[in-house]
């Protein structure tokens, strides 16, 4: 602690920021799975980037002389074409899955009223029943779009709601009404109001089961602010022996990748470009993006700008649909030597909010996961720069991939109205909360959150029911519990069985 005051009062004096400026470490990291990219010049990020020993493919049956003869009568364009078509069935078969019609009508009012219009298929699926273990018991919730349409029937939600007429007043018999009891006035007429902008989704969209076993699968996780891609160990570790193929980056000054002494290096933007140049490098078929915090933040960015490619997303305590803004009265806006002086009491802060237990476990988990072990001026840069006008609703409404949220119960963090309020937002959503974890949720139960997320892997949606049209109408200035009871929207949170 005196250590840290005295080299906080040389950082103000000398106007430097100290000497924890984060370096790539000079190791052969190649043979433990470690590369180094170069996103830009001069800026490099740690990857880890695992790929499993696939099993040998079985040799082909041999062709009949009479084959033989006739693939050389072909022409090369011939032998294409039929190679072609043999790839597009083999992918067919590997693939699997269900079509699903995503269609959707997002209508944006004046006044801040959000109306999202579902067309097409609804999902009716219970998933990820999770096997409950004796030492991580796993109590979920549920909400799922398809509930609303039972809701809908009771619940008045359009757009314009007209006034319900009251009934007349009773008489008495000489026709004099009641006393006390006057007929009101009637309301005045509301004009139709005019949509400020509206958004119309129309497409299919093919959901498969994803396997460690399918070569055109990779799993990309992404962490928040502070952390690493060290406190992803647990989940590269156990999805690497199932077989997939998985790549964790440390974001520019966490880690092990540089740290730029420049603040615009740390805005949103930037870092979204360098997980948009890690994504493009080693991005397969189907690719699957797992955020936590801030991270989930850049796993909608890149299911935003690429949809094709990415086919599922969990969010691990993201928080609401919410459009980034720094915070000007934070304590991450004093200057970096400030900070520096504060950062054993930001670690403890940290420790205390992000576990829902603090012993030596937690302790050893934070030192092993290399996590909030950042520069103060990274770690206030990275505060600043979260600035992101575009991911408002309207921008997570428009994702027609499946998501898997899941949130620690004690988060102190991200509250739970906000993963509710995402649920409820996006188009497939599934929302479990795990009622012994907090922020950290995935280092604290690992054999949990690996369960959730492998089922959810391995879900594939069932279309065999079909629904009719549902209208939900949201507000999007408020987003805590009364503004969602304000907001009429019907609830469709389902405990699973314990």
């Amino acid at each position: 602690m005196l250590t840290s005051i005295t080299d906080g009062i040389l950082c103000c004096l000398t106007g430097k920021t100290g000497s924890s400026v984060v370096l790539p470490v000079e190791s052969s990291a190649s043979t433990d799975g470690f590369e180094f990219v170069e996103v830009k010049p001069g800026r490099v990020l740690r990857v880890r980037h695992i790929i499993p020993e696939q099993p040998p493919k079985p040799d082909p049956e041999p062709s009949s002389d009479q084959d033989q003869e006739q693939n050389q009568e072909q022409s090369p364009d011939q032998k294409n074409e039929k190679k072609q078509k043999q790839e597009e069935e083999e992918s067919t078969v590997e693939e699997g899955g269900s079509t699903v019609h995503c269609k959707r009508k997002i209508t944006v009012y004046r006044n801040g009223q959000l109306v999202i219009e579902n067309l097409g298929d609804v999902l009716h699926s219970e998933i990820l029943q999770c096997q409950n273990g004796d030492v991580e018991p796993c109590t979920t919730l549920e909400v799922e779009l398809s509930d609303y349409s039972s809701a809908a029937a009771n619940v008045a939600v359009t757009p314009d709601p007209k006034p319900t007429p009251l009934p007349p007043p009773t008489s008495t018999g000489n026709g004099s009404a009641v006393a006390g009891q006057q007929k009101p006035a009637p309301p005045p007429r509301r004009k139709r109001r005019k949509p400020k902008r509206t958004v119309l989704i129309d497409s299919e969209r093919k959901i498969s089961s994803c396997k460690g076993t399918d070569t055109d699968v990779a799993l990309f996780f992404v962490h928040g602010v502070g952390g690493s891609l060290d406190i992803w160990g647990s989940q590269l570790d156990f999805f690497s022996r199932l077989g997939y193929e998985v790549i964790a980056p440390d974001l520019a000054g966490h880690g092990a990748s540089t740290a730029p002494q420049i603040a615009a290096a740390y805005t949103f933007y930037a870092l979204a470009e360098d997980l948009r140049a890690i994504f493009k490098r080693y991005a397969r078929k189907r690719n699957i993006l797992i955020g936590h915090s801030y991270g989930v933040s850049f796993c909608t960015f890149l299911a935003h700008e690429y949809p094709e490619q990415v086919h599922k997303v969990v969010m691990i305590n993201g928080g609401g649909p919410t459009a980034l803004e720094p915070s000007l009265c934070s304590i991450f806006q004093l200057p970096s030597c400030v900070l520096h002086c504060l950062s054993p009491c930001l670690a403890w802060s940290f420790l205390k909010a992000g576990f829902a237990r603090q012993g030596s476990k937690e302790k050893q988990l934070l030192r092993e996961g290399n996590a909030f072990n950042v520069s103060p001026f990274v770690l206030r840069a990275m505060m600043s720069g979260q600035y992101w006008p575009e991911g408002d609703e309207v921008y997570h409404a428009e994702l027609t991939v499946p998501i898997l949220l899941v949130h620690g119960m004690y988060d102190k963090f991200v509250p739970m109205d906000e993963d509710q309020r995402m649920a409820e937002i996006l188009l497939f959503a599934f929302l479990k909360v795990i009622e012994e974890g907090s922020h950290m949720v995935m280092m604290e139960c690992p054999e949990t959150v690996n369960t959730l997320l492998h089922e959810f892997f391995l879900w594939e949606p069932d279309t065999s029911k079909k629904n009719t049209t549902t209208t939900k109408t949201l507000t999007v200035t408020n987003h805590n519990a009364a503004a969602l009871e304000s907001a009429q929207v019907p609830k469709a949170n389902k405990p699973l069985n314990k």
